[in-house]
């Protein structure tokens, strides 16, 4: 039962259990943030969250600034004018506030407080990690939902409408200095995006366990994320403020970042040309992406499916791997079918006509390279077909 805040670091410090954003002025005292600036978008702004956030500011006398203009899928000029906001304002640190777009959108106005711009210059495909220097002013990432993990991970994902591609920065610096993971901030989240943040966990999670790196102690945590969104987010999903099931699942959200240092896969590629070309929610497209993924990787991932298979409480004891492996296909499309994810790329208003370039944005993506079976731009444009025309 979780009923207490507890600390640990894992390396970030987090300071996890319900009413943990009580603790906020002490933390922010902790990390030498004397004036922050508050990162989170225009919605969460008319939030209950954001207003119990901003009270506890206020009640400790803390100044702040805000900047609420974060879209989804942040792009460069949302980091630019919150880097803006930032100096206008004379802060001496940042609070992510929201899901992963609003901390991704936090963790490099540090970046761009601390090295001349463009952002473009710290994409890591082309060696812009190398050119971050430190230190970076200091952060405390508040998620209110339960999928990215961006709170506790050293990269972020941004959206260059120039390119019109998806774009990565990363640097252990960019870790936030504190996590603050209070499930009462994730109770008023709509269960659909409930349903689809928690996929996004699973999917992480997932995708980690399978690729091709050799790092066990990602694959221990990675596969205890699976169990905890196995045993966890239906319920959080059909029974929205129970806080045991918050709770465990931006745990799993947290374990799935932490597992990724070791990479993901396929679905990650098609999910960021989604999100890039279609508006498609991150997590959404994760979802409805990983059946037609899991079973193009069904024979190079199938000792690894087998142990999703356990995590399902599937007995695979006497069960060769490839029947593991298909049962857990299975049990992964049975449980989005539970929770209310729509069944195909059709159902949420995405085109034939636009796999073409979903598929080449898709190859261009790095993730796909570190999926257990190689992907040519033809498989990718493969597995949106199906993805279309699947019925969960």
């Amino acid at each position: 039962m979780i009923n207490s805040v507890t600390r640990f670091s894992f390396p970030t410090t987090i300071s996890f259990g319900p009413g943990a954003i009580q603790q906020l002025p002490d933390n922010l005292c902790e990390v030498n943030i004397h004036k922050p600036l508050v990162v989170t978008d225009a919605n969460l702004k008319t939030t209950d969250v954001y207003g119990t956030a901003t009270a506890v500011l206020e009640r400790s006398a803390t100044p702040y600034a805000v900047f609420a203009d974060v879209r989804p899928n942040p792009p460069v000029e949302d980091v630019e004018r919150a880097v803006d906001a930032y100096r206008a304002n004379d802060c001496d640190g940042v609070i992510g506030l929201g899901g992963g777009s609003s901390l991704d959108a936090a963790k490099v106005v540090r970046v761009l407080v601390a090295n001349e711009g463009p952002l473009t210059r710290y994409d890591i495909q082309v060696g812009g990690n190398a050119q971050i220097q430190g230190p970076l002013p200091p952060m405390i990432a508040i998620p209110t939902t339960a999928g990215t993990g961006s709170e506790v991970g050293r990269c972020s994902v941004i959206t260059d409408p120039s390119r019109e591609k998806k774009f990565l920065v990363c640097h252990p610096t960019m870790m936030p200095s504190m996590a603050i993971l209070d499930p009462e901030l994730t109770v008023g989240l709509p269960p659909l995006l409930t349903a689809a943040t928690g996929m996004d966990a699973f999917v992480h999670c997932l995708e980690s366990l399978t690729a091709p790196i050799f790092h066990p102690m990602c694959d221990a945590i990675a596969e205890k994320g699976i169990e905890l969104v196995v045993q966890y987010l239906e319920r959080a999903v059909k029974h929205p403020g129970d806080i045991e099931a918050r709770g465990y699942m931006m745990l799993a959200a947290t374990m799935g970042a932490v597992a990724f240092q070791k990479d993901l896969g396929a679905a990650h590629s098609l999910s960021h040309a989604l999100s890039t070309v279609c508006g498609l929610q991150h997590g959404l497209a994760n979802a409805i992406c990983m059946v037609p993924v899991m079973k193009f990787n069904r024979q190079a991932a199938a000792s690894h499916y087998a142990r999703v298979a356990r995590c399902f409480g599937i007995h695979t004891c006497d069960m060769p791997d490839l029947d593991a492996a298909d049962e857990a296909i299975a049990a992964v499309a049975n449980l989005n079918r539970r929770i209310g994810i729509p069944g195909s790329l059709a159902e949420v208003g995405i085109m034939e006509e636009q796999f073409p370039e979903l598929a080449a944005k898709a190859f261009a993506d790095p993730c796909h390279q570190t999926n257990p079976r190689p992907c040519s731009k033809e498989d990718l444009l493969m597995l949106y077909r199906e993805a279309h025309k699947q019925r969960l």
